[in-house]
Protein backbone atom coordinates (compact mmCIF):
# COMPACT_ATOMS: atom_id res chain seq x y z
CA UNK A 1 0.00 0.00 0.00
CA UNK A 2 2.77 2.45 0.90
CA UNK A 3 4.74 1.44 -2.21
CA UNK A 4 1.75 2.12 -4.45
CA UNK A 5 1.08 5.43 -2.67
CA UNK A 6 4.63 6.63 -3.29
CA UNK A 7 4.94 5.30 -6.85
CA UNK A 8 4.40 6.59 -10.36
CA UNK A 9 0.74 5.65 -10.49
CA UNK A 10 -0.68 8.37 -8.19
CA UNK A 11 2.01 11.02 -7.62
CA UNK A 12 2.13 12.73 -11.06
CA UNK A 13 -1.67 12.69 -11.28
CA UNK A 14 -2.00 14.41 -7.91
CA UNK A 15 0.64 17.06 -8.52
CA UNK A 16 -0.10 18.10 -12.11
CA UNK A 17 -3.67 19.35 -11.39
CA UNK A 18 -2.21 21.90 -8.97
CA UNK A 19 0.68 23.09 -11.14
CA UNK A 20 -1.18 23.04 -14.48
CA UNK A 21 -2.46 26.60 -14.11
CA UNK A 22 0.86 28.14 -13.00
CA UNK A 23 2.78 26.25 -15.71
CA UNK A 24 0.37 27.50 -18.38
CA UNK A 25 0.78 31.08 -17.15
CA UNK A 26 4.58 31.00 -16.84
CA UNK A 27 5.25 29.27 -20.17
CA UNK A 28 2.35 30.82 -22.09
CA UNK A 29 0.97 27.41 -23.11
CA UNK A 30 -2.65 26.33 -23.47
CA UNK A 31 -4.12 23.54 -21.35
CA UNK A 32 -3.75 20.94 -24.10
CA UNK A 33 0.02 21.56 -24.29
CA UNK A 34 0.40 21.45 -20.51
CA UNK A 35 -1.60 18.20 -20.33
CA UNK A 36 0.56 16.63 -23.07
CA UNK A 37 3.29 15.82 -20.54
CA UNK A 38 1.20 13.29 -18.67
CA UNK A 39 0.02 11.94 -22.03
CA UNK A 40 3.61 11.16 -23.05
CA UNK A 41 4.26 9.77 -19.57
CA UNK A 42 1.29 7.42 -19.81
CA UNK A 43 2.01 6.19 -23.33
CA UNK A 44 5.67 5.41 -22.59
CA UNK A 45 4.68 3.68 -19.35
CA UNK A 46 2.00 1.68 -21.15
CA UNK A 47 4.36 0.44 -23.83
CA UNK A 48 6.87 -0.69 -21.21
CA UNK A 49 4.36 -2.23 -18.77
CA UNK A 50 4.57 -5.73 -20.33
CA UNK A 51 8.38 -5.56 -20.11
CA UNK A 52 8.30 -4.69 -16.40
CA UNK A 53 5.64 -7.35 -15.86
CA UNK A 54 7.89 -9.93 -17.51
CA UNK A 55 10.80 -8.85 -15.29
CA UNK A 56 8.58 -9.38 -12.25
CA UNK A 57 7.58 -12.85 -13.48
CA UNK A 58 11.21 -13.81 -14.02
CA UNK A 59 13.16 -12.11 -11.21
CA UNK A 60 10.44 -11.36 -8.68
CA UNK A 61 8.76 -8.14 -7.70
CA UNK A 62 11.22 -6.97 -5.03
CA UNK A 63 14.22 -5.93 -7.19
CA UNK A 64 11.96 -4.37 -9.81
CA UNK A 65 10.06 -2.14 -7.38
CA UNK A 66 13.12 -1.08 -5.38
CA UNK A 67 15.05 0.13 -8.43
CA UNK A 68 12.00 1.70 -10.05
CA UNK A 69 11.04 3.60 -6.88
CA UNK A 70 14.57 4.97 -6.58
CA UNK A 71 14.84 6.12 -10.19
CA UNK A 72 11.29 7.50 -10.16
CA UNK A 73 12.02 9.60 -7.07
CA UNK A 74 15.22 11.01 -8.55
CA UNK A 75 13.64 11.90 -11.90
CA UNK A 76 10.42 13.31 -10.41
CA UNK A 77 12.45 15.53 -8.09
CA UNK A 78 14.41 16.82 -11.08
CA UNK A 79 11.16 18.25 -12.49
CA UNK A 80 12.14 21.32 -10.50
CA UNK A 81 14.26 22.11 -13.57
CA UNK A 82 11.46 21.74 -16.16
CA UNK A 83 12.35 23.90 -19.18
CA UNK A 84 10.10 26.32 -21.04
CA UNK A 85 10.79 24.30 -24.19
CA UNK A 86 7.87 22.03 -25.12
CA UNK A 87 10.27 19.36 -26.39
CA UNK A 88 12.29 19.45 -23.18
CA UNK A 89 9.10 19.41 -21.11
CA UNK A 90 7.88 16.28 -22.90
CA UNK A 91 11.28 14.57 -22.60
CA UNK A 92 11.15 14.90 -18.83
CA UNK A 93 7.75 13.17 -18.81
CA UNK A 94 8.95 10.46 -21.23
CA UNK A 95 11.88 9.53 -18.97
CA UNK A 96 9.55 9.47 -15.96
CA UNK A 97 7.25 7.01 -17.72
CA UNK A 98 10.14 4.80 -18.80
CA UNK A 99 11.56 4.31 -15.30
CA UNK A 100 8.47 4.75 -13.13
CA UNK A 101 6.13 2.04 -14.39
CA UNK A 102 7.89 -0.59 -12.25
CA UNK A 103 6.63 1.19 -9.11
CA UNK A 104 2.95 0.86 -10.03
CA UNK A 105 0.34 -1.89 -9.41
CA UNK A 106 1.72 -3.63 -12.52
CA UNK A 107 4.38 -5.07 -10.21
CA UNK A 108 2.97 -4.75 -6.68
CA UNK A 109 -0.27 -6.59 -7.55
CA UNK A 110 1.63 -9.70 -8.63
CA UNK A 111 3.02 -10.11 -5.13
CA UNK A 112 -0.38 -9.57 -3.49
CA UNK A 113 -2.07 -12.04 -5.85
CA UNK A 114 0.64 -14.60 -5.05
CA UNK A 115 -0.01 -14.27 -1.30
CA UNK A 116 -3.83 -14.29 -1.46
CA UNK A 117 -6.52 -16.30 -3.25
CA UNK A 118 -9.79 -16.54 -1.27
CA UNK A 119 -9.63 -12.92 -0.06
CA UNK A 120 -7.66 -11.57 -3.01
CA UNK A 121 -10.19 -8.86 -3.86
CA UNK A 122 -10.00 -7.29 -0.41
CA UNK A 123 -6.21 -7.70 -0.30
CA UNK A 124 -5.83 -5.94 -3.64
CA UNK A 125 -8.25 -3.27 -2.49
CA UNK A 126 -6.13 -2.60 0.60
CA UNK A 127 -2.97 -2.47 -1.51
CA UNK A 128 -4.61 -0.07 -3.94
CA UNK A 129 -5.64 2.18 -1.07
CA UNK A 130 -2.19 3.58 -1.66
CA UNK A 131 -3.61 5.71 -4.47
CA UNK A 132 -6.32 6.98 -2.09
CA UNK A 133 -3.70 7.75 0.54
CA UNK A 134 -1.69 9.66 -2.05
CA UNK A 135 -4.75 11.55 -3.28
CA UNK A 136 -5.58 12.63 0.27
CA UNK A 137 -2.05 13.62 1.32
CA UNK A 138 -0.09 14.60 -1.80
CA UNK A 139 -2.25 17.56 -2.96
CA UNK A 140 -1.94 19.09 0.50
CA UNK A 141 1.84 18.59 0.55
CA UNK A 142 2.17 19.91 -3.00
CA UNK A 143 -0.02 22.95 -2.29
CA UNK A 144 2.07 23.88 0.75
CA UNK A 145 5.27 23.47 -1.29
CA UNK A 146 3.83 25.67 -4.03
CA UNK A 147 2.82 28.33 -1.51
CA UNK A 148 6.30 28.29 0.01
CA UNK A 149 8.49 28.11 -3.08
CA UNK A 150 6.41 28.28 -6.27
CA UNK A 151 5.09 25.49 -8.48
CA UNK A 152 8.54 24.00 -9.14
CA UNK A 153 9.05 23.22 -5.46
CA UNK A 154 6.15 20.73 -5.50
CA UNK A 155 8.24 18.15 -7.40
CA UNK A 156 11.32 17.70 -5.18
CA UNK A 157 9.20 17.85 -2.03
CA UNK A 158 6.79 15.14 -3.22
CA UNK A 159 9.75 13.09 -4.56
CA UNK A 160 10.87 12.57 -0.97
CA UNK A 161 7.96 10.13 -0.50
CA UNK A 162 9.39 7.30 -2.65
CA UNK A 163 12.98 8.02 -1.60
CA UNK A 164 12.56 8.35 2.16
CA UNK A 165 9.34 6.42 2.88
CA UNK A 166 8.62 3.64 0.39
CA UNK A 167 12.14 2.39 -0.34
CA UNK A 168 13.20 1.84 3.30
CA UNK A 169 9.93 0.03 4.11
CA UNK A 170 10.10 -2.19 1.04
CA UNK A 171 13.78 -2.95 1.52
CA UNK A 172 13.24 -4.09 5.11
CA UNK A 173 9.98 -6.03 4.94
CA UNK A 174 8.65 -6.67 1.43
CA UNK A 175 8.91 -10.12 -0.19
CA UNK A 176 6.92 -12.66 -2.20
CA UNK A 177 5.83 -16.04 -0.82
CA UNK A 178 8.12 -19.05 -1.07
CA UNK A 179 6.74 -22.04 -3.06
CA UNK A 180 5.57 -23.75 0.15
CA UNK A 181 3.74 -20.55 1.21
CA UNK A 182 1.67 -20.17 -1.95
CA UNK A 183 -2.07 -20.61 -1.20
CA UNK A 184 -4.32 -23.24 -2.72
CA UNK A 185 -5.78 -21.96 -5.98
CA UNK A 186 -2.59 -20.12 -6.88
CA UNK A 187 -0.34 -23.19 -7.08
CA UNK A 188 -0.52 -26.96 -6.65
CA UNK A 189 1.01 -28.96 -3.80
CA UNK A 190 4.45 -28.80 -5.41
CA UNK A 191 4.33 -24.99 -5.68
CA UNK A 192 3.76 -25.00 -9.47
CA UNK A 193 1.72 -21.91 -10.33
CA UNK A 194 -1.54 -22.19 -12.30
CA UNK A 195 -2.07 -20.02 -15.37
CA UNK A 196 -1.88 -19.64 -19.14
CA UNK A 197 0.57 -17.70 -21.29
CA UNK A 198 0.03 -14.21 -22.64
CA UNK A 199 -0.35 -15.62 -26.16
CA UNK A 200 -3.05 -18.02 -25.02
CA UNK A 201 -4.86 -15.27 -23.13
CA UNK A 202 -4.80 -12.96 -26.16
CA UNK A 203 -6.23 -15.78 -28.29
CA UNK A 204 -9.52 -15.67 -26.37
CA UNK A 205 -12.40 -13.20 -26.47
CA UNK A 206 -12.34 -12.53 -22.73
CA UNK A 207 -8.99 -10.80 -22.98
CA UNK A 208 -10.21 -8.34 -25.60
CA UNK A 209 -13.50 -7.69 -23.79
CA UNK A 210 -11.51 -6.76 -20.70
CA UNK A 211 -9.02 -4.75 -22.79
CA UNK A 212 -11.81 -2.67 -24.40
CA UNK A 213 -13.64 -2.09 -21.13
CA UNK A 214 -10.47 -0.86 -19.47
CA UNK A 215 -9.70 1.50 -22.36
CA UNK A 216 -13.15 3.12 -22.29
CA UNK A 217 -13.30 3.65 -18.54
CA UNK A 218 -9.69 4.84 -18.31
CA UNK A 219 -10.28 7.44 -21.03
CA UNK A 220 -13.44 8.64 -19.30
CA UNK A 221 -11.73 8.98 -15.92
CA UNK A 222 -8.17 10.12 -16.66
CA UNK A 223 -8.88 13.58 -18.04
CA UNK A 224 -11.60 14.28 -15.49
CA UNK A 225 -9.13 13.65 -12.67
CA UNK A 226 -6.34 15.75 -14.16
CA UNK A 227 -8.71 18.63 -14.91
CA UNK A 228 -10.83 18.40 -11.76
CA UNK A 229 -9.24 21.51 -10.26
CA UNK A 230 -10.06 23.45 -13.44
CA UNK A 231 -13.60 22.00 -13.52
CA UNK A 232 -14.15 23.10 -9.92
CA UNK A 233 -12.72 26.53 -10.74
CA UNK A 234 -15.22 27.00 -13.58
CA UNK A 235 -17.99 26.63 -11.01
CA UNK A 236 -16.57 29.65 -9.17
CA UNK A 237 -14.60 27.98 -6.39
CA UNK A 238 -11.05 28.79 -5.20
CA UNK A 239 -7.85 26.79 -5.63
CA UNK A 240 -8.07 25.77 -1.97
CA UNK A 241 -11.56 24.33 -2.54
CA UNK A 242 -10.27 22.54 -5.64
CA UNK A 243 -7.52 20.92 -3.57
CA UNK A 244 -10.15 19.83 -1.05
CA UNK A 245 -12.26 18.31 -3.82
CA UNK A 246 -9.20 16.28 -4.84
CA UNK A 247 -9.27 14.99 -1.28
CA UNK A 248 -12.92 14.03 -1.73
CA UNK A 249 -11.95 12.18 -4.91
CA UNK A 250 -9.43 10.31 -2.77
CA UNK A 251 -12.15 9.30 -0.32
CA UNK A 252 -14.21 8.01 -3.25
CA UNK A 253 -11.22 5.98 -4.44
CA UNK A 254 -10.77 4.58 -0.93
CA UNK A 255 -14.41 3.52 -0.60
CA UNK A 256 -14.37 2.05 -4.10
CA UNK A 257 -11.20 0.07 -3.39
CA UNK A 258 -12.45 -1.53 -0.17
CA UNK A 259 -16.14 -1.99 -1.01
CA UNK A 260 -15.61 -3.32 -4.51
CA UNK A 261 -12.70 -5.54 -3.46
CA UNK A 262 -14.77 -6.97 -0.59
CA UNK A 263 -17.72 -7.66 -2.90
CA UNK A 264 -15.49 -9.20 -5.59
CA UNK A 265 -14.57 -11.93 -3.09
CA UNK A 266 -18.24 -12.74 -2.46
CA UNK A 267 -20.01 -12.21 -5.76
CA UNK A 268 -19.31 -12.52 -9.48
CA UNK A 269 -16.96 -9.57 -10.07
CA UNK A 270 -18.33 -8.34 -13.43
CA UNK A 271 -21.81 -8.17 -11.89
CA UNK A 272 -20.40 -5.94 -9.16
CA UNK A 273 -18.33 -3.79 -11.50
CA UNK A 274 -21.15 -2.87 -13.89
CA UNK A 275 -23.31 -0.86 -11.44
CA UNK A 276 -20.17 0.53 -9.80
CA UNK A 277 -19.10 2.05 -13.13
CA UNK A 278 -22.50 3.70 -13.58
CA UNK A 279 -21.86 5.92 -10.54
CA UNK A 280 -19.14 8.06 -12.20
CA UNK A 281 -21.52 8.65 -15.10
CA UNK A 282 -23.70 10.46 -12.57
CA UNK A 283 -20.61 12.38 -11.46
CA UNK A 284 -20.04 13.69 -14.98
CA UNK A 285 -23.61 14.99 -15.07
CA UNK A 286 -23.20 16.73 -11.70
CA UNK A 287 -19.96 18.41 -12.81
CA UNK A 288 -21.40 19.88 -16.01
CA UNK A 289 -22.09 23.58 -16.36
CA UNK A 290 -20.60 26.50 -14.43
CA UNK A 291 -22.97 27.06 -11.52
CA UNK A 292 -23.12 23.79 -9.60
CA UNK A 293 -23.45 24.02 -5.84
CA UNK A 294 -20.57 22.95 -3.62
CA UNK A 295 -22.54 19.88 -2.55
CA UNK A 296 -22.96 18.80 -6.19
CA UNK A 297 -19.25 19.28 -6.84
CA UNK A 298 -18.33 17.27 -3.74
CA UNK A 299 -20.69 14.41 -4.61
CA UNK A 300 -19.40 14.46 -8.18
CA UNK A 301 -15.81 14.27 -6.95
CA UNK A 302 -16.65 11.35 -4.67
CA UNK A 303 -18.41 9.34 -7.39
CA UNK A 304 -15.61 10.10 -9.84
CA UNK A 305 -13.09 8.72 -7.35
CA UNK A 306 -15.26 5.64 -6.90
CA UNK A 307 -14.68 4.87 -10.58
CA UNK A 308 -10.91 4.86 -10.14
CA UNK A 309 -11.27 2.60 -7.11
CA UNK A 310 -13.31 0.15 -9.13
CA UNK A 311 -11.21 0.17 -12.30
CA UNK A 312 -7.84 -0.74 -10.81
CA UNK A 313 -9.48 -3.56 -8.84
CA UNK A 314 -10.97 -4.83 -12.10
CA UNK A 315 -7.62 -5.12 -13.89
CA UNK A 316 -5.75 -6.83 -11.06
CA UNK A 317 -8.55 -9.11 -9.87
CA UNK A 318 -9.95 -10.26 -13.20
CA UNK A 319 -6.52 -10.83 -14.75
CA UNK A 320 -5.74 -13.33 -11.99
CA UNK A 321 -9.22 -14.91 -11.98
CA UNK A 322 -9.50 -15.48 -15.71
CA UNK A 323 -5.86 -16.12 -16.69
CA UNK A 324 -4.09 -17.39 -13.54
CA UNK A 325 -0.78 -16.35 -12.00
CA UNK A 326 1.87 -18.25 -13.99
CA UNK A 327 2.34 -15.36 -16.44
CA UNK A 328 0.41 -12.73 -14.54
CA UNK A 329 3.02 -9.99 -14.89
CA UNK A 330 3.04 -10.13 -18.68
CA UNK A 331 -0.75 -10.38 -18.94
CA UNK A 332 -1.35 -7.59 -16.45
CA UNK A 333 1.27 -5.51 -18.23
CA UNK A 334 -0.58 -5.76 -21.53
CA UNK A 335 -3.94 -5.08 -19.85
CA UNK A 336 -2.35 -2.08 -18.18
CA UNK A 337 -1.63 -0.63 -21.63
CA UNK A 338 -5.24 0.47 -22.37
CA UNK A 339 -5.48 1.82 -18.81
CA UNK A 340 -2.31 3.88 -19.16
CA UNK A 341 -2.92 4.97 -22.76
CA UNK A 342 -6.54 5.88 -22.09
CA UNK A 343 -5.56 7.82 -18.97
CA UNK A 344 -2.73 9.50 -20.90
CA UNK A 345 -4.64 10.57 -23.99
CA UNK A 346 -7.70 11.66 -22.04
CA UNK A 347 -6.19 14.74 -20.33
CA UNK A 348 -5.06 16.29 -23.59
CA UNK A 349 -8.51 15.69 -25.13
CA UNK A 350 -10.17 17.27 -22.08
CA UNK A 351 -7.73 20.17 -22.48
CA UNK A 352 -8.55 20.58 -26.17
CA UNK A 353 -12.26 20.66 -25.42
CA UNK A 354 -11.65 23.27 -22.72
CA UNK A 355 -9.49 25.39 -25.07
CA UNK A 356 -12.06 25.30 -27.88
CA UNK A 357 -15.34 25.50 -26.01
CA UNK A 358 -14.39 27.24 -22.78
CA UNK A 359 -15.70 24.36 -20.67
CA UNK A 360 -15.86 20.60 -20.24
CA UNK A 361 -19.52 19.75 -20.87
CA UNK A 362 -18.95 18.07 -24.23
CA UNK A 363 -16.27 15.68 -23.03
CA UNK A 364 -18.10 14.98 -19.76
CA UNK A 365 -21.11 13.87 -21.82
CA UNK A 366 -18.89 11.50 -23.82
CA UNK A 367 -17.40 10.19 -20.58
CA UNK A 368 -20.87 9.34 -19.27
CA UNK A 369 -21.43 7.00 -22.20
CA UNK A 370 -17.97 5.46 -21.90
CA UNK A 371 -18.46 4.55 -18.24
CA UNK A 372 -21.77 2.87 -19.03
CA UNK A 373 -20.53 0.91 -22.04
CA UNK A 374 -17.27 -0.06 -20.34
CA UNK A 375 -19.15 -1.50 -17.38
CA UNK A 376 -21.69 -3.34 -19.53
CA UNK A 377 -18.94 -5.07 -21.55
CA UNK A 378 -17.70 -6.87 -18.43
CA UNK A 379 -20.98 -8.78 -18.22
CA UNK A 380 -19.90 -10.72 -21.34
CA UNK A 381 -16.86 -12.29 -19.59
CA UNK A 382 -18.83 -15.27 -18.32
CA UNK A 383 -18.09 -17.52 -15.36
CA UNK A 384 -14.60 -17.93 -13.92
CA UNK A 385 -12.51 -20.83 -15.27
CA UNK A 386 -11.37 -23.64 -12.97
CA UNK A 387 -7.93 -22.45 -11.85
CA UNK A 388 -6.72 -25.99 -11.23
CA UNK A 389 -7.07 -26.72 -14.95
CA UNK A 390 -5.75 -23.31 -15.99
CA UNK A 391 -2.36 -24.34 -17.30
CA UNK A 392 -0.51 -23.55 -20.50
CA UNK A 393 -1.86 -25.75 -23.28
CA UNK A 394 -5.21 -26.46 -21.55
Amino acid sequence: MIGVACGASPLPFNVLPLVMGPVSVEFGWDFAATSAGVTVFGIIAALLAPFYGALSDRFGVRPVVLWSLFLFGVVFGSFYFLPASKIGYLLFWAVLGAIGIGSTPVTWSRAISMWFNRHRGLALGIMLLGTSLAAMVVPQIAQKAISAGGWRMAFPVVALLPLLVAIPLAFLWFREPRPDERPEGVADATGTIFGITLKEAMGGGRFWILFTSILLTAFAYGGAHIHIAQIVGLHGFSAQVAASVLGVVAIGILVGRLLVGYMFDRFWAPGVAFPALLLPAIACWLLMGTNASLSHVIVGGFLLGFAAGTESDIIAYLAAKYFGMAHYGRIYGVLYMPFAIGSAISPIVYGMVRDRTGGYDLILGVAMAMFAVGGALLLALGRYPDLKTLRSGN
